[in-house]
């Protein structure tokens, strides 16, 4: 079970930053090599498995980090 606390703690260490909260979603953004990359996280106790899922597959993406080596780091936390 991944928390939306512990998924944006995650994404922080990666160097994000929480530019808005609306209601049960954060949204964080960072520079990387290919652009801007802004993106939505619901904060809630558990996140759905296929959320979970694109969201590491988009940080993946725009960070070059595999995303084995994410959710490593995210059974860390």
């Amino acid at each position: 079970m991944v928390s939306g606390d512990k998924l944006v703690k995650l994404l922080v260490k990666l160097g994000y930053e929480i530019v808005r909260r609306k209601g049960s979603h954060i949204t964080l953004e960072k520079d990387t090599e290919i652009g801007r990359h802004r993106i939505t996280i619901p904060y809630h106790k558990e996140i759905a498995k296929g959320t979970l899922n694109d969201i590491l597959r988009k940080v993946s993406l725009w960070n070059g980090i595999p995303k084995e080596k994410l959710v490593e780091e995210l059974t860390k936390i």
